[in-house]
């Protein structure tokens, strides 16, 4: 039975505080659409139904996973703070959580059905395109490619998605720029899946890092990430006559620190989740807020100058 507690529940685990990417992301594109006369309001509702579709795909790889939990003999011995605790100690049940997975996607859609009368057909082959990738995720996931999914959906699908309900045209630039920003994205969550390396190993999840077969390689695989994200921004610059997004160029030693302090916990087997892992995880979600802002404060910066 569906129950007020229990949806509020379910929407404080929507993991909203992890859509900064979302936000930066959109701003980004936001901004640069604006540079090429973009209309506004298409924009924020954009940003709006991407947000909501965003933390409807978290629910639905809760709902996924907890499925999948509760099959497993083990799961009454697993340790309290699993990730789908919040079902597991009955404060939201299954019935809550489709309830406001439905109420998310229903937001998203009501949005993606205003651009598409605003803005035409192709807005819904970009819709269909998002769904598929909302309902595949957690089968992906599951077979480490959860960041190949990602690159998609906060790369190539969210920019040019935006960019065209803003101006109604594709751009190449636009491209470039998606792919300097989502190599920072999928640097968070590939950065996890080394920090989770032995008890990944352990639980024989198959992802990117575990068929790399060791943290050695999984740390040549951060450094061609970070890599290819400032190539693709210095393409764009380039490109695009704005070299003011290269300010986002100062981000390089924030990306070393982050790398030796991923180094130095490495050093070690964990087994189990720690400060240090913590601060780890959280300055990689860092270094992608900062990274993305000096490029939004260089896309604004050529913004007035025109």
């Amino acid at each position: 039975m569906i129950s007020k507690n229990g949806i509020f529940t379910v929407i404080k685990n929507s993991r909203w505080y992890s859509s900064d990417m979302t936000v930066f992301s959109c701003l980004v594109c936001f901004l640069y659409a604006l540079s090429e006369n973009g209309n506004p309001l298409n924009g924020f509702i954009a940003f709006v139904g991407i947000l909501f579709a965003h933390m409807a795909t978290n629910l639905y790889d809760d709902y996924d996973d907890y499925k999948k939990l509760c099959s497993d003999p083990r799961f009454s011995e697993f340790a309290p703070k699993v990730k789908c605790d919040y079902l597991k100690s009955g404060l939201a049940n299954t019935k809550d959580l489709l309830f406001v997975i439905v109420l998310f996607c229903l937001i998203a859609s009501i949005c993606g059905l205003y651009l598409l009368l605003q803005s035409g057909i192709q807005v819904l082959f970009l819709g269909i395109i998002g769904a598929v990738i909302v309902l595949s995720y957690p089968k992906f996931s599951r077979i480490g490619m959860s960041e190949l999914l990602v690159g998609i959906a906060f790369g190539p699908l969210l920019f040019e998605g935006m960019y065209f309900v803003m101006t109604k045209s594709f751009s190449l630039e636009v491209l470039l720029l998606s792919l300097a920003i989502v190599m920072f994205t999928i640097g968070v969550m590939y950065n996890h899946t080394i920090l989770d390396f032995e008890g990944d190993r352990v639980a024989a999840k198959r992802t990117i890092v575990q068929r790399l077969g060791s943290k050695e390689k999984a740390m040549k695989g951060f450094i061609l990430i970070y890599f290819l994200g400032y190539i693709f921004m210095t393409i764009f610059s380039i490109y695009s006559q704005n070299l003011f997004c290269l300010i986002s160029l100062l981000t390089i030693p924030f990306v070393f620190l982050l790398y030796k302090a991923l180094k130095s916990y490495n050093a070690s087997a964990y087994y189990e989740r720690n400060e240090t892992y913590l601060s780890v995880l959280i300055g990689s979600a860092k270094v992608m807020a900062v990274f993305s802002f000096f490029v939004a404060v260089g896309l604004f910066i050529k913004l007035v100058i025109i």
